[in-house]
């Protein structure tokens, strides 16, 4: 297949772009580098800069692929803005960004009759859950405007598949976490500038690059009074990707996709912590600080309508095998 990959010189979308290739496809990488860093691109993968508010630009990709016989099958779409708490700072580059440069995107791909889209959304389009694990048919009701503008999305491609024949998989995750695994070793990892994921933050403690993490609050109703979180590997989640995308051709699903992804449990911030002790044989200071306002005490997604219709089947499901991968990732890329 050949899959037009946005935002693929990201975390998450290089992975996929990088499976993509070690499976015999045909990926093309699409960013604008607005956070990416371009030692993150994975290593034969052709590259095209640009914005996706350009729709001019990608038509032309789509039509002149087209007319080398050799069109596009799809595209797998990452390029968003993903910082919740930016979003309720600055909501206009968020919806610029993220839901309206998607509608060009999508656009384009209806003018030059591409046909399938696996979109990488957020388990944030939920807000403050109901019921945990979440499900995929819960109250869709975000709390920033970062989750809202990928609920917007949702809503686009909802109508493309009615009225375009669009088809689509939707998926949702929390947090993201670890490094691939290749035959090429570890070669690619989490780095945002500026972090501020959990996991990378007390790895960046344990190399001496922070002093100290700080745990926002004790008091919740959880059985250590921290958050809980739900973390998947970003090998199972690029998996998941590959499993939904062959998927859109299964007519028993018709064409509409939505799934949530996650490991099955979630994890509070101090067994985190704890992990990542074990996992570095550091100490890692902690400090406790007061609840931030907005954070729900325990996020955590049903992954089990995946594992039935998808066959999905996260291979890391253990806290310290995540931890490892990201540990070997961050020695390499900050230790030298």
């Amino acid at each position: 297949m050949k899959i037009l990959v946005t935002g693929g010189a990201g975390y998450v979308g290089g992975t996929v772009a990088g499976l993509l290739l070690d499976r015999g496809h045909e990926p093309v990488i699409f960013d604008n580098f607005c956070h990416a860093q371009r030692e993150m691109l994975p290593a034969g993968v052709p590259l095209i800069e640009g914005d996706l508010a350009d729709r001019p630009l990608l038509e032309s990709i789509f039509a002149e692929a087209r007319s080398a016989s050799r069109s596009y099958d799809g595209v797998m779409h990452f390029a968003a803005l993903i910082e919740a708490g930016e979003s309720m700072k600055k909501p206009e580059i968020y919806f610029r960004n993220n839901t309206a440069s998607t509608l060009s995107l999508l656009e384009a791909m209806h003018a030059q009759q591409v046909g399938k889209l696996v979109f990488s959304s957020t388990a944030a389009v939920y807000g403050e859950p109901e019921a945990v694990p979440i499900p995929e048919d819960a109250r869709l009701a975000p709390t920033n405007a970062y989750g809202e503008s990928k609920l917007l999305v949702e809503h686009i491609l909802r109508w493309f598949h009615s009225i375009h024949g669009l088809r689509y998989a939707s998926l949702r995750y929390f947090n993201v976490a670890g490094a691939p695994e290749t035959s090429q070793g570890i070669v690619r990892g989490e780095a945002h500038e500026p972090e501020s994921h959990l996991i990378p933050i007390i790895l960046d403690v344990a190399l001496g690059r922070r002093e100290s993490i700080s745990i926002y609050g004790d008091d919740y109703p959880t059985p250590d009074g921290t958050c809980i979180r739900d973390y998947v590997h970003v090998s199972d989640l690029a998996d998941a990707h590959m499993l939904a995308f062959a998927a859109l051709d299964r007519t028993d699903l018709g064409g509409r996709l939505i799934y949530n992804l996650g490991n099955g449990q979630g994890f509070s911030v101090r067994e985190v912590i704890e992990s990542a002790r074990r996992v570095t044989g550091h100490a890692i200071p902690a400090h406790l600080h007061p609840r931030r306002s907005g954070d729900p005490a325990v996020l955590v997604a049903s992954s089990e309508k995946a594992i039935r219709e998808l066959g999905w089947k996260p291979r890391y499901s253990q806290l310290d095998e995540i931890l490892r991968t990201a540990w070997i990732w961050h020695q390499i890329r900050y230790s030298k």
